[in-house]
């Protein structure tokens, strides 16, 4: 990995404006594991101005080129995957066997995906046969920032770079200062691929610094930001000013609708690993489980008994296990919000405050399982970000309708029955920008973003591509010529 406290812009390892260390503390023993430095808006500036200069000559490039490069970089992130998988464990604390199979397999799958959807999407075309002096033509936006998590730091990382790069766009991406190490070791492999100077930048930074130089940037044509609500809130203010485009990946707090004709053991059981997965911090996690009143009482003896069967370990072992949640910061607001469940009066009834079992230091939380809870307390509102699931009765197809929309969010619903004409009725009832019928994967180049709260834009295949486009009509244009 190169110097860390380096930033990439025109493509050079480049030493920050002004000094600015910060530790990156590994999760499962609270001890920093690299040290990198924040930028400033003056290292933004040198960035963005680099991206500027390279849309001159990138911008215009045929989708043949970009093509070529970007299937150097899958060559290039194959070749170098172990290693994506061990710097993610690290820094977020993802189990090696999920940062191999899932985390860093990701970001290769997502690159992939956009060079499917790259070889055969049209930038040029007549507005309809009959009318074929009007020309539209999609051309890239301009300047993008990017500016991505901790949680899934490749699969935010890859879904923007690599739309943004197959569109003709270059960029400045920001990645989370909890977890870098994986970007700095993808800005390394894009310059390996050979990806043109300045096409590519990275700035690592804090929100209030980095995050808000790009947004009031006027040369910054296009902000992409996944994360949390309140800070997508306070992007589209800010970024207001220059009317940029702003796509936002935001937070979610699925339903998981459990009907009684489901094969309820089996239904529940995934939808609670589903939950407890990547330590819960995924914000398409089924944290709300909405069970028929009939398999109620079933359905909460068996969510006890995954919780229970749910091992926590350290990062480093292999195994299907649980590592700890990325922080401090974290760990705390997890804890605080157990704390309000029980207060509120949700029974628990598996897991709950403090580490588990053998574990003194570390940000490990216990698999936690609420019953009994009501869709108005905090637990079923709150978007949690940890193994912490929120169990809820209900009597009908309408009522469980009802409860699933009646949250701020919309990003993933689930649906589990026997009944396939049902569940097919309820998912178009849902409010959410996915849904997932009885276990279904999504499979690579589906759109990924939500309703609501959950944001805006989409990410992930054609609609990903277009995401980074513009479209521009030309009127009175010569097919023939």
């Amino acid at each position: 990995m190169p110097e860390t406290t380096h930033f990439y812009i025109d493509g050079a390892w480049t030493p920050p404006v002004s000094a600015n260390p910060f530790d990156v503390i590994n999760p499962a023993n609270e001890e920093a594991c690299a040290t990198i430095s924040l930028g400033s808006e003056a290292d933004v500036d040198k960035a963005v101005a680099a991206a500027k200069r390279a849309f001159e000559t990138w911008g215009f490039t045929s989708k043949e080129e970009r093509l070529a490069l970007l299937e150097k970089l899958a060559d290039v992130y194959a070749s170098r995957s172990d290693e994506m998988a061990k710097a993610i464990s690290m820094e977020m604390g993802a189990p090696i066997s999920l940062s191999t199979a899932a985390q860093a397999a990701a970001g290769l799958g997502h690159i992939k995906s956009f060079i499917r959807v790259l070889k055969t999407y049209t930038f040029e075309h007549v507005l309809h046969e009959k009318v074929q002096s009007e020309y539209i033509v999609h051309e890239p936006i301009g300047v993008c920032g990017l500016i991505t998590p901790w949680n899934w730091p490749m699969n935010q990382v890859t879904l923007k770079v690599a739309g943004a790069l197959a569109a003709g766009c270059t960029m400045v991406l920001k990645p989370s200062e909890i977890a870098p190490l994986s970007s700095l070791l993808f800005a390394e492999m894009v310059d390996e691929a050979g990806i043109p100077a300045g096409v590519f930048n990275l700035v690592n930074g804090d929100g209030p610094t980095v995050g808000q130089a790009f947004c009031t940037h006027p040369d910054v044509d296009m902000i992409s930001f996944t994360g949390s609500a309140r800070a997508g809130k306070e992007i589209t203010k800010t970024a207001a000013d220059t009317i940029k485009r702003v796509t936002l990946e935001l937070g979610g707090k699925g339903p998981n609708i459990v009907f009684a004709d489901s094969d309820v053991p089996k239904a529940v059981k995934r939808g609670t690993l589903h939950c407890f997965n990547n330590t819960g911090q995924s914000c398409n996690a089924p944290t709300r489980m909405l069970v028929e009143r009939s398999v109620y009482d079933q359905a909460v003896e068996m969510a006890i008994e995954t919780a229970l069967k749910t091992r926590v370990g350290m990062p480093d072992e292999e195994g299907n296990h649980i590592g700890p949640v990325v922080s401090k910061a974290q760990f705390d607001k997890i804890q605080g919000l157990i704390d309000i469940g029980m207060k509120e009066g949700a029974k628990l009834v598996a897991g709950g405050p403090g580490r588990p079992e053998g574990f003194n230091r570390g940000y490990f939380v216990r698999p936690t399982v609420f019953a009994d809870v009501n869709n108005d307390m905090t637990i079923a509102q709150e978007e949690i970000f940890g193994p912490v699931l929120s169990m809820i009765p209900f009597s009908d197809e309408d009522e469980a309708i009802s409860i699933a929309n009646d949250t701020a969010y919309g990003l993933t619903a689930y649906v589990q029955s026997g009944d396939q004409s049902r569940a097919q009725k309820v998912a178009r009832k849902l409010r959410s920008g996915m849904v997932q019928l009885n276990g279904a994967q999504r499979p690579a180049g589906s759109p990924f973003g939500g309703y609501k709260q959950s944001g805006n834009g989409r990410e992930g295949g054609v609609w990903g591509l277009e995401d980074f486009l513009e479209v521009k009509a030309v009127s009175g244009w010569d097919v023939n010529a």
